[in-house]
């Protein structure tokens, strides 16, 4: 299909699971019967961002891949004819966990997993402690509305991770997302944190002539008690020019519907044939840590 739209659950999550996961589901309902052709959660809705310590009972809130909360997406999927995105804890195996978002076509399918590759260690996300790195390397999915690509929140800032997902051939390059502001610092640094956010994943779209979609989650979450992060919600879909097609709110939830016309990539990566100019043979040092 050439035109295709796409759904982003744009909401706040409570220290329910299980509720966390009736809200989702029913916004994902609600964006298919909207229109909604690929639909994709914000990172880890399942739970508060519990990285923002260092705690062993929070490997609790893990689950395995097929389990209940794929089993509950693809039901919706099939029934829905729509492509699903789900952000989960994934456990892989006793001491082995991942940060992990399942790819279900719109008959029910899972189509596979992408396991986070880039895995932070600042103040409040803590992830290092609970993810292992991921092994799956960069791919793109063939769905039924289209070819996807998907990378994970602190995936968000490498140009090389876009780029070997785009060259998988993705026309969408998706990323389920939780991030926000320390609230003792947004005075300061809060625009300048999230210009830079926003204009990253824009240069994406344009370096590699594809959509980009982020989904993010609102609220203000106090999991480990102190401050918390402020999550800055704005979760926007980039057009093949870098454009903003659509923002969401800054702090309200919002169901982000947003038509994209997939003939545009070709048409973009023919006038911009940045893919075609690559110098391929001059790449090499960029597997090196950095050049002393």
């Amino acid at each position: 299909m050439a035109k295709v739209t796409l759904g982003l659950l744009q909401h706040a999550c409570s220290a329910d699971p299980a509720a966390n996961l009736k809200t989702t589901l029913a916004l994902a309902d609600q964006a298919a019967r909207r229109g909604a052709n690929i639909i994709c959660t914000q990172e880890l809705f399942r739970s508060q961002y519990f990285c923002q310590s260092e705690d062993h009972a929070n490997f609790g809130l893990a689950e395995k891949i097929p389990g209940p909360t794929t089993d509950a997406f693809r039901r919706l999927a099939k029934r829905r004819g729509v492509v699903m995105v789900a952000s989960l804890f994934e456990r892989r195996a006793s001491g082995l966990y991942h940060n992990t978002a399942v790819v279900i076509d719109a008959d029910g399918s899972i189509l596979g997993i992408y396991r986070k590759m880039h895995i932070p260690d600042d103040p409040l996300y803590y992830e290092k402690f609970y993810f292992t790195p991921g092994d799956t390397g960069f791919r793109a999915w063939d769905t039924r509305f289209g070819k996807i690509g998907v990378l994970i929140c602190w995936d968000q800032w490498y140009p090389e991770a876009a780029r070997l997902t785009a060259l998988q051939g993705a026309e969408i390059l998706l990323y389920p997302t939780a991030i926000g502001w320390h609230p003792a610092e947004k005075k300061a640094h809060g625009a300048l944190q999230h210009g830079a956010w926003e204009t990253i994943q824009r240069s994406h779209a344009v370096a590699n002539g594809c959509f980009v979609a982020a989904c993010n989650r609102v609220g203000h979450e106090t999991p480990a008690g102190g401050q918390g992060i402020e999550f800055w919600g704005q979760s926007f879909v980039a057009g093949t020019s870098g454009q903003v097609l659509a923002r969401a709110s800054a702090s309200e939830p919002e169901l982000l519907l947003v038509p994209v016309d997939l003939g545009q990539v070709d048409e973009t990566r023919t006038h911009w044939p940045f893919l075609r100019d690559r110098r391929i043979d001059a790449y090499g040092d960029l597997t090196r840590r950095f050049s002393d």
